[in-house]
């Protein structure tokens, strides 16, 4: 598999992780050690996940993690006048921190590559209305984190 691919479907997973850690408030080692074991390149209710690049993974999880106060203040910054954090899902919450993550610590991925890989992992879940969102917020973060 290429290393596009596995980084594709390590964003996917860190993204799912990140929700994951949200809603069940799991300790980092732990969700790293399930996803390792039972999500990564799995065949789940028949669809087969694809290899990820675990170390990859394991940057955007533990990172988007450990620095999520920074990163919902450089969110928040570029939400529109008289929106929150808490106002967006925690899916989409989840997806914006786990990307503003690799805008601010992963210098060595062009940002026009995050905006356009979480835009595809926002397809997962949402319309074309959520896409141009991540699309137009993600670009105004990027502007600020990297000069």
């Amino acid at each position: 598999m290429s290393r596009a691919k596995s980084r594709s479907a390590a964003r996917l997973a860190a993204v799912q992780a990140s929700y994951q850690c949200s809603m069940e408030s799991t300790p980092v080692t732990q969700l790293l050690h399930e996803f390792h074991q039972h999500r990564l390149g799995a065949t789940i209710e028949d669809i087969e996940y694809n290899e990820a690049d675990v170390a990859f993974f394991d940057d955007l999880v533990r990172g988007s993690v450990a620095r999520q106060a920074e990163l919902d203040t450089a969110i928040s910054a570029r939400l529109s006048t008289g929106w929150t954090l808490e106002r967006l899902d925690k899916p989409m919450r989840a997806l914006l921190r786990v990307a503003t993550y690799e805008l601010l610590a992963r210098a060595d991925v062009p940002v026009k590559t995050v905006i356009n890989e979480y835009i595809n992992v926002a397809d997962a879940f949402y319309d074309t209305r959520e896409k141009g969102f991540v699309n137009g917020l993600l670009d105004a973060v990027a502007k600020d984190v990297r000069r």
